[in-house]
C-alpha cells in the first residue's frame, strides 16, 4: 500500500479548513446518489448517524423529509453550528462535536459521504471495526467511497474496491459495493456506491 505521509487530523486542522474555506468537498447540497438513496427509504424512526459529517447537507434533508432521529457528529464544532444556523430547529443534543471512534451509541444506520476518504489511512480498519459497533443488528453501512489510486496527497485519499473489502468484509455481508451510476459530474467515474449489513454477531 502507499505510504501516506501523516497529517494532523485533529479539531483544529478541521476547524481551520473551514475557517479559511478549504473545503473542496463540499458540494453545496445533498449528493444525488445519497439523495436518492434517501427517497426510498420507508421508515422515518430510523436512527441514522452521518459521520465525519461537515456542513451535513444530507441530515438537512433527511430532518426536512420527517427523519427525525438523526445523529451528526464531526470533530469540527463549526459544521455543526452551519447546520444548525440553518435548520434551527434540529435537537441540539443530536448534534455531536466528538471524535467518530469515541462516540458511544447504537444506529439502524450509518450514512457515508466523503467522512472515510478523509480519515488518515492506518485507521481504515479501525473505521469498519468501529462502524460495526456502533450499528444495530442487521444495521446498515451506506453511502459512497472514492475510487481512485491511492497518493500521498490528501485528504481526500483515494483507494480501490479490492482494498476496501479486506477491511469491511471482516465485519460485514457486502450488499452493494460497485461503480456508483448517478454520481454529480466532477466525481463521476470517481466513486463507488456502498451498502454493507452488519454480520450476525
Amino acid at each position: 500500500m502507499t505510504k501516506i505521509k501523516k497529517h494532523s487530523f485533529s479539531s483544529e486542522f478541521w476547524s481551520q479548513r473551514y475557517e479559511q474555506n478549504h473545503t473542496g468537498w463540499d458540494i453545496g447540497e445533498i449528493s444525488s446518489p445519497l439523495k436518492n438513496y434517501i427517497a426510498q427509504l420507508k421508515d422515518r424512526e430510523l436512527k441514522i448517524l452521518i459521520p465525519g459529517a461537515g456542513n451535513a447537507y444530507e441530515a438537512e434533508y433527511l430532518f426536512q423529509h420527517g427523519f427525525k432521529n438523526v445523529y451528526v457528529a464531526d470533530i469540527s464544532e463549526k459544521p455543526l453550528k452551519n447546520l444548525k444556523n440553518r435548520v434551527p430547529e434540529f435537537p441540539e443534543e443530536q448534534l455531536l462535536h466528538i471524535d467518530f471512534f469515541e462516540i458511544e451509541n447504537s444506529f439502524d444506520l450509518i450514512l457515508e459521504q466523503t467522512f472515510f476518504c478523509a480519515l488518515p489511512v492506518d485507521a481504515r480498519q479501525n473505521y469498519a471495526k468501529k462502524s460495526a459497533e456502533l450499528l444495530k443488528e442487521n444495521g446498515l453501512l451506506t453511502g459512497l467511497l472514492f475510487s481512485f489510486p491511492l497518493t500521498e496527497n490528501g485528504p481526500p485519499f483515494g483507494g480501490s474496491k479490492d482494498e476496501y473489502l479486506t477491511y469491511f468484509s471482516q465485519y460485514f455481508e457486502i450488499e452493494i459495493l460497485e461503480p456508483c451510476y448517478n454520481s454529480i459530474k466532477p466525481r463521476q467515474g470517481n466513486e463507488l456506491f456502498l451498502k454493507l449489513r452488519k454480520k450476525p454477531a
